[in-house]
């Protein structure tokens, strides 16, 4: 029998490069940023240029939104991910010690994990002694707290991704808000975010490997009823500026 020369190199080590999980956490914030830019700055911009009849007031007013905007996101990603992390090293000292005041319980304990997914009781025993051995602490926080280096929270990665891609999708309806007439500005906005939504809907899902219609269906709509609704703020507070 001829081994297939392209499955032989295939390694743990290299295995996940074509898979698409070790990209979720930063492009869950990216897309959020991006998402989040779009549609606020997008939904800013109309309910101004609804009550308004000059570009200057919308210009400053996106300008603005997209500067607070990008700012809030970096730093609120920040403090939400980096309080994930704080819990997944406060439940790693606590398995420390458990480790150090109680090996024989948390050693059964791995072999239950191990059993209810499928071992034979003596095969889950001896996996676990064997993890145990080699590093009980990883095999623990693998397999009972269920954190690895995919899942695990990275704050400073997560902060500039959200931050950079609001500032990316924000500037998108700032040049539309700069350049397009200003009769019928919200039109124009409306327009052209649906536009950035759907590219921005099926990028995310080409670069996370899931279904681009559903994404862009789903971003859509969304983003739709964002807008709408902003756009209905400023026509029944329609004060002129």
């Amino acid at each position: 029998m001829i081994n297939d020369p392209i499955k032989s190199n295939i390694t743990i080590d290299n295995y996940l490069d074509s898979h698409y999980i070790h990209r979720s956490n930063w492009l869950r914030a990216a897309v959020l940023g991006a998402n989040d830019g779009i549609i606020s700055i997008s939904s800013l911009a109309i309910g101004i240029a609804a009550a308004s009849t000059s570009r200057e007031p919308i210009v400053l007013a996106t300008v603005a939104g997209l500067v607070a905007g990008a700012l809030s996101m970096a730093a609120g990603e920040y403090v939400s991910v980096s309080s994930q992390t704080d819990t997944e090293n406060a439940d790693i000292e606590r398995e420390k010690t458990e480790l150090r005041e109680m090996p024989e319980e948390e050693l059964h304990i791995l072999a239950q994990i191990y059993e209810k997914r499928g071992l034979k009781k003596e095969t889950a025993m001896q996996v676990a002694i064997e993890f145990t051995e080699k590093d009980a602490l990883a095999a623990h926080i693998r397999d009972e707290l269920g954190i690895n280096e995919i899942s695990q929270a990275n704050p400073i990665q997560a902060a500039f991704a959200s931050g950079a891609s609001f500032t990316i999708g924000g500037v998108l309806p700032l040049i539309v808000v700069l350049f397009a007439p200003i009769e019928g500005m919200e039109y124009w906005l409306y327009g052209s975010t649906i536009l950035f939504l759907i590219l921005l809907g099926g990028l995310s899902a080409k670069t996370g490997g899931s279904s681009i219609s559903k994404a862009i269906l789903r971003i859509t709509i969304w983003g739709t009823i964002a807008m709408g609704l902003s756009a209905l703020v400023g026509y029944v507070f329609g004060v002129r500026v």
